[in-house]
């Protein structure tokens, strides 16, 4: 009898799971709007409260410019690569707070492997300027995707809480891109790098990264296996999901996102710094959250960090427009995050009514 209790339980913890991969990347609310399309109704209102406000108070558009449409996404490019992968990190219930370090240190690591000869006694490395292109981007994605790996293997096998083996990493790899150069920034990096952040290359590698890991999360069993985990981590278990090598993945793929941030930062930027990406992973997490992934668990989507982050470049930009103080954005933003996370809690205690 109690043999026949053990498999029912476990039975019912697979079919838990089943119900929570079916259900786990919902697109639509009980009245029939879609999550994005929601969203992307709050940045229209957001925008247009802007546009409102700027005939009154400057008497000029701020919609109605492209040059300034083009420059919000391409200042919030950065942050949408590090949103796409902590919202990964979220949905499976965990929490990615070295991100904006990562990108440092991936970008000293980057930058001093892309230096021109022209740096001279300057370069760190003397005899490794003028290499091709690759040799850094590859360097700047394997100290993203190290950074990754150790923090997975930390949560994953060190039954470490997220948010302290991350906060942990955060701490470090600051350090390190301190120490790499002794606090001293790199400088005169090659065209062939710095075509990376020139133009609209940074957008264009956040939309291609956004359709990638959209189709990933929607349609691949990568995609239901990360909400599973999130939905109900023992019923993944039991299911036959390997728990820890998936979020071992996962949080690879967010430190490997935060590398290609690194290094689109210091090839735009033509230097990396050690203080590149400060408190890049608070705003990579709000644009997540806003966008309506669930801090739970279980509930998020790439559509909605996309909207999350743009949300946050108007913002930033809208405040700018209008002369703002950055306190006061500060203070704003901090609120939209509240609020975003209180509206999570709300819908949550709806859907057990």
């Amino acid at each position: 009898m109690a043999k026949f209790k053990e498999i029912q339980g476990d039975v019912n913890a697979m079919s838990s799971t089943r119900d929570t991969i079916t259900i786990a990347a919902p697109t639509a609310r009980r009245w029939g709007m879609p999550t994005e399309a929601s969203i992307i109704l709050v940045l229209l209102g957001i925008a247009l409260i802007f546009e409102l406000l700027g005939w009154g108070l400057r008497g000029q558009s701020f919609l109605f410019n492209t040059q300034r449409l083009l420059i919000i996404i391409l200042q919030v490019s950065i942050i949408g690569l590090l949103a796409i992968g902590v919202t990964q990190v979220i949905i499976t219930g965990g929490i990615d707070l070295s991100s904006g370090s990562v990108v440092a240190l991936s970008a000293m690591i980057a930058g001093s492997l892309a230096q021109s000869s022209d740096a001279g006694i300057r370069a760190v490395y003397p005899a490794l300027t003028d290499l091709p292109a690759f040799i850094p981007i590859l360097a700047g994605l394997a100290v993203g995707a190290l950074a990754g790996l150790i923090n997975g293997s930390l949560i994953a096998f060190g039954a470490i809480p997220a948010f302290i083996a991350t906060l942990g990493m955060m701490v470090t790899a600051r350090g390190l891109a301190r120490f790499y150069t002794q606090g001293q920034p790199i400088s005169m990096l090659t065209d062939e790098y710095t075509f990376i952040g020139s133009g609209a290359m940074p957008v264009l590698i956040f939309v291609a990264t956004a359709i990638i890991f959209h189709i990933a999360l929607r349609y691949t069993k990568y995609g239901k296996y990360t909400y599973a985990i999130g939905g109900n981590m023992q019923a993944a278990r039991v299911s036959g999901i390997n728990v820890n090598r998936h979020l071992l993945i996962v949080y690879c793929i967010a430190g490997l996102l935060s590398g290609l941030g690194g290094i689109i930062t210091s090839a735009r930027a033509v230097s990396a710094q050690a203080a590149m990406g400060t408190s890049y992973e608070l705003d990579a997490i709000a644009a997540a959250v806003i966008g309506g992934t669930s801090l739970s668990g279980g509930l998020g989507t790439i559509g909605g960090a996309v909207v999350g982050t743009l949300i946050l470049g108007v913002m930033i930009s809208g405040f700018t427009f209008l002369g703002v103080d950055a306190y006061i954005q500060d203070i704003v933003k901090g609120v939209i995050i509240v609020a975003a996370v209180t509206a999570d809690q709300y819908r949550r205690k709806s859907r057990k009514v």
